[in-house]
């Protein structure tokens, strides 16, 4: 993770450097290999009273920018705060994102059936089964278990589950019938 630090209309203390460090090490600990860029910006304001800080911190991640800004009388519990802060904002992103590539529940528990393969396009990585009622299904290769593509021929006996894709039924998983 790359960090910057800015001062504006004062200097960086040695004791505030520390904390950014220390705060960073944690962010990294609990984020690693999230978090691309980070810049924490410590400005003496006068528009509150004088003596006033704003600390802002920007985290850049991938497809996104989280921004923290605090202001107060002090510069240390400021940064304990906006770090603390960006660290449950990431932890909320990072689970909306896990939760966007899990398989939709419905999905997963689809009704499922048995088949028989009736065409089959291994270099495109695809092919379909045909049900007992005539329905056909599409699969894709990233749905087969315990069988590669290759290994299949028209005709051959399949269980499925049953998904809705952009286009149609699709096989959520494809497994060869014993």
């Amino acid at each position: 993770m790359e960090l910057q630090v800015e001062a504006r209309n004062l200097e960086i203390r040695k004791v505030w450097q520390d904390k950014i460090d220390e705060e960073k090490t944690r962010l990294e600990r609990h984020h690693a290999g999230f978090i691309h860029h980070l810049r924490v910006t410590i400005e003496g304001t006068s528009s509150h009273r004088e003596g006033g800080y704003e600390v802002r911190v920007v985290a850049s991640i991938p497809n996104d920018t989280v921004v923290v800004k605090r202001k107060g009388e002090k510069v240390v519990p400021l940064l304990v705060d906006a770090f603390n802060t960006l660290g449950l904002q990431l932890k909320e992103l990072q689970r909306k994102r896990r939760q966007s590539y899990k398989v939709q529940p419905e999905v997963a528990t689809s009704a499922g059936g048995e088949g028989v393969v009736k065409s089959i396009f291994p270099f495109e990585s695809y092919g379909f089964i045909v049900t007992p009622q005539g329905q056909e299904i599409y699969f894709h290769e990233n749905a087969l278990k315990d069988v590669a593509i290759n290994q299949l021929s028209e005709g051959d006996g399949v269980r499925f589950g049953e998904a809705q894709g952009d286009k149609g039924p699709c096989a959520a998983w494809v497994k060869l019938a014993k």
